[in-house]
């Protein structure tokens, strides 16, 4: 059974998150780990895309990370898109590397329940099963309640 936040919660964490890494993205604009990171950086989030195959590429203005050892500077959120079981490596790297790290995000169908904990002793936010595309639409009114956009629904990204 999936965790309920209140959409309080989840404002607090858009709101508060300047800074994201984007584990696991894709260079493949129909993959929805390309258009969740396109979508954040285009209102406003410094998206840092990690993915070890495509490490040195560009991608939205930034270059992609191999690993999240591999940024400089402060992450506010990493949001994961990985499988399960890839998650506590990645939940540890980002507590090494991130010591005020405020939020771990994991995707849609994403959870670690003993990871989120470990993450959660430290302090860190942690949402599991949800995107914070869909989130930030939702909360801030991009959808209405047939959950499309606002427009014209159209298949170009």
């Amino acid at each position: 059974m999936s965790e309920q936040y209140t959409d309080e919660f989840l404002k607090k964490v858009l709101t508060q998150s300047k800074r994201v890494a984007v584990v696991g993205v894709s260079m493949n604009p129909v993959r929805p780990s390309y258009y969740v990171a396109r979508y954040l950086s285009l209102k406003g989030f410094k998206v840092v895309p990690v993915n070890p195959g495509h490490a040195g590429e560009t991608l939205f203005g930034s270059t992609v990370m191999g690993s999240l050892r591999d940024i400089e500077g402060q992450i506010d959120m990493v949001d994961i898109f990985r499988r399960s079981d890839h998650v506590p490596p990645i939940v540890d790297e980002a507590l090494d590397c991130f010591p005020n790290l405020k939020t771990i995000w994991m995707q849609i169908g994403v959870e670690h329940p003993q990871a989120a904990e470990k993450a959660r002793a430290r302090g860190v936010d942690v949402i599991m099963n949800r995107c914070p595309k869909i989130e930030y639409q939702r909360l801030y009114g991009e959808l209405r309640m047939g959950g499309f956009a606002t427009g014209v629904i159209s298949s170009k990204l």
